[in-house]
């Protein structure tokens, strides 16, 4: 199995009801992508955080192999999803893959 971790900061021009909007969308469409994308066997997003962080939020995934990863980062929703709720609205973005 392959973990699939991302931590993302909100841009700074978003803030209060706006930033928890956009932490909400991000979980809410992630999320959904669990038995849409083939081979994406759990996925969390977690948007929480404590005020130690310097991440906003954080996703947590499990895929079944390294082509079900390939496969799910080309996949016409997750795009969407991501090209719609997530890119506009992050100034950072840190991934880790690994064999777990």
């Amino acid at each position: 199995m392959i973990k699939h971790v991302i931590l993302w900061k909100v841009k700074e021009e978003f803030d209060g009801e706006k930033k928890a909007e956009i932490k909400a969308n991000v979980k809410q469409h992630l999320e959904a992508l669990k038995g849409v994308v083939p081979g994406l066997l759990e996925i969390q997003v977690q948007i929480d955080s404590l005020d130690s962080s310097n991440a906003d939020l954080m996703l947590d995934s499990t895929l079944e192999s390294e082509d079900a990863l390939k496969g799910y980062q080309v996949h016409e929703t997750h795009v969407h999803v991501a090209n719609t709720y997530v890119r506009p609205y992050m100034e950072l973005r840190l991934c880790m893959d690994y064999v777990q």
